[in-house]
């Protein structure tokens, strides 16, 4: 009998250790006050599988890597052939044209490519339900190993698609993994035909009647690599847009009789949802505004053409009556403008940061007031049709953050306030793009812009904010301004920022593409870590034998953090058993899967979150990449671990809506899941 107390002594600890371990992942077992006062915030399983929980994407094929080298010529295209309307269509393939060197990868003619998405793959990780009590380790903190080295590794290009129907002036990734893509209208002319053999009626500036049997907007399926047409009535052309906190795409303003809409899609995965619109939501035109949403889930549209206000996006369906009159935007307007499509973003301290053509101001969105005017930054005029690039630099949280989180802008490129004007003379006149960038500390007291020069000048070019921390610069031209036929040069190669590393070493030349990419070019960061990039289009309507032509072919560029020999190294997220339902200022899980031989210690593993954002005409509207704290990270089995992580404290921070979660390893990105942050 006391040998069997001293079992039963060992034992019950033992089961109420599993007990408590149940509770941890959500399973039925006994109370635990311990975590159960957290309502569920920490990890449990919370996995949402209407939208699929998470997307991997892994190319069967091995990726070519090329060193950068000359300037290419650019890619003259070729007609392609028009996409016939109604189902989903597969991508037209045929022999690809190498790019950026080596062996070309095949696209097969008439098959998805997986380059663009690939299949989900979460093989190997065990059910969590089974793991033993023994096998749940607290990893010790320790110093953070360095990052795995990537050699000269300049990434790689790919063409995936030879015809998405229409060119992309506008993209936005959508969190059930699909994209939107769409163009102007007012041609009347695309690749692609309506379904069913729908035609729109319209009146041209005479009042002639004509009707439009052409898409101008689809819906792009990364898994598939499959195009469905969509129909737009009333002209996006040079529209705002992003995701809502709910994860609806909403498309604001446009032109003629797209100028005061909003459009709405909800996501879906049975090819029947199309854009609702509402054509006089707003009190004032908005063609080349900018959108973003903020800290309180309020949608804030700024400027746009001979707008000098704001509006908050109303209730669906409803209408604006008035306007907010914004002087900064009058006075920024010189007279090539140069202030459209104006760098907004949501500051750390609950204002909102508005950058115009080269001045800058906080925004308080309680009083619609200007409360702080930054320093200007010299050297020319950065919005458009001059038109650099902004992003905001990675926020990082820590368990314990000041009251004000930093944060930091980047502003790069552009051109002078006259180029536009010396590239609509005759004979035009292209003026070299500007080649440096301006960095600010916006929640500084009294912050001053630190400057520094890109390997390459650059107009036109996106700046895309990657899960690694990193940001990329891309498209766009070294000469002229936006405006069809304004810009020469194409810059073929992109470049890689660490903004980590001292001033003068921050930029790293990539691989160049063959197609240019100029006017009315996107790009996007895809779940699996690649660049998505399509549109350009330097033509009124679409001209394929033009000198740069109408491009309805969408690439993938490959960044050195996807190079094959890293695989051995790169967490794979088991979204079953992650949590993706993250509340401010709560600890949530994610459990993830790494190589046995790896050990990683809490400092190796970095959780970051990413708000997709809307791009057009060289600007990423609502994007930010935030690196969350980790609290904890425990070993659940071979090569299997949990990481505790910390979602950010406010909507200053991370605004609702849906985000990409990545799990960083030493530099080496897992395929990203979605997750939302709500209030």
């Amino acid at each position: 009998m006391a040998a069997l107390h001293i079992k039963l002594f060992c034992i019950l600890p033992l089961l109420f250790a599993l007990g408590i371990n149940a509770q941890w992942r959500g399973l039925p077992f006994i109370p635990n006050p311990l975590v159960s006062h957290h309502g569920h915030h920490g990890l449990g399983f919370n996995l949402d599988p209407s939208n699929g929980g998470q997307f991997q994407f892994f190319d069967p094929e091995p990726v070519t890597f090329k060193a950068a080298g000359d300037k290419p010529k650019p890619n003259a295209g070729g007609k392609p052939k028009p996409i016939a309307g109604g189902e989903p269509q597969p991508i037209a393939g045929g022999e690809p044209q190498p790019i950026a060197g080596g062996e070309p990868q095949p696209i097969a003619g008439g098959k998805p490519q997986p380059d663009a998405g690939g299949k989900p793959n979460v093989g190997g990780i065990p059910n969590p339900a089974v793991i033993k009590a023994e096998d749940v380790n607290t990893v010790p903190n320790a110093q953070p190993q360095p990052n795995f080295p990537i050699g000269n590794n300049p990434g790689a290009w790919a063409l995936v698609s030879n015809d998405a129907g229409v060119s992309a002036m506008h993209l936005n990734v959508l969190p059930n993994n699909k994209a939107i893509m769409y163009d102007a209208s007012d041609f009347h002319i695309s690749n692609i035909k309506l379904p069913n053999n729908e035609c729109l009626p319209w009146k041209n500036n005479k009042g002639d009647a004509g009707n439009d049997c052409f898409a101008h907007a689809v819906e792009y399926d990364l898994d598939k690599n499959t195009v469905r047409p969509l129909k737009v009535q009333f002209d996006a052309w040079c529209s705002s847009g992003g995701i809502l906190p709910d994860g609806r795409l909403i498309s604001t303003g446009g032109w003629v009789n797209g100028y005061r809409s909003a459009r709405y899609i909800t996501p879906c995965n049975d090819g029947k949802c199309d854009f609702k619109e509402y054509q006089n939501a707003f009190a004032e035109n908005r063609w080349y505004a900018t959108q973003i949403t903020l800290a309180d889930g309020r949608v804030i549209v700024v400027g746009g053409r001979k707008a000098y206000s704001i509006e908050y996006v109303p209730p669906e369906g409803q209408e604006n009556k008035q306007s907010i009159f914004l002087p900064f935007l009058d006075e920024t307007t010189d007279m090539d403008e140069n202030n459209l499509y104006p760098f907004v973003h949501q500051s750390t301290d609950g204002n909102v940061f508005i950058f115009a053509n080269d001045r800058s101001v906080l925004l308080d969105p309680k009083t619609n007031k200007v409360i702080k005017e930054f320093p200007k930054l010299d050297g020319g005029s950065r919005n458009y049709p001059a038109s650099g690039m902004s992003a905001l630099l990675p926020i990082e949280l820590n368990e314990q953050n000041p009251p004000v989180i930093p944060v930091d802008v980047l502003v790069c490129g552009g051109n002078k306030p006259d180029a536009f004007k010396m590239s609509a003379q005759k004979p035009p006149v292209f003026v070299p793009a500007l080649d440096d960038c301006g960095r600010l500390r916006i929640t500084d007291p009294k912050p001053v812009w630190e400057k520094e020069v890109m390997p390459s000048r650059r107009v036109m070019g996106d700046m895309l904010n990657l899960p690694t921390g990193e940001l990329l610069m891309i498209n766009g031209a070294m000469a002229g301004a936006s405006a069809w036929w304004q810009a020469e040069e194409p810059n073929f190669t992109p470049v890689m920022y660490n903004p980590k590393l001292p001033n003068g070493q921050r930029f790293v030349k990539m691989a160049p593409t063959t197609i240019a990419r100029m006017y009315h070019s996107t790009s996007a960061v895809l779940p699996n870590g690649k660049i998505l990039v399509a549109g350009s289009n330097t033509n009124p309507g679409y001209d394929f034998k033009a000198k740069y032509p109408t491009e309805v072919r969408v690439e993938t560029f490959t960044p050195p953090y996807m190079d094959k020999a890293l695989d051995i190294h790169r967490p794979e997220i088991n979204a079953q058993a992650s949590d993706n339902k993250l509340k401010y200022g709560a600890p949530f899980g994610v459990q993830f899967k790494l190589n046995e031989q790896d050990k990683p210690t809490k400092a190796d593993i970095k959780v970051t979150v990413y708000a997709v954002p809307f791009t057009t005409h060289g600007y990423s509207m609502n994007q930010r990449l935030v690196v969350l704290a980790n609290t904890e990270l425990k070993a659940e089995g071979a090569g299997l671990y949990r990481v505790t992580a910390l979602a950010p404290p406010t909507g200053a921070v991370a605004p609702p809506g849906s985000y990409l979660l990545n799990v960083v390893h030493r530099g080496v990105p897992s395929t990203g899941v979605w997750v939302t942050i709500n209030q």
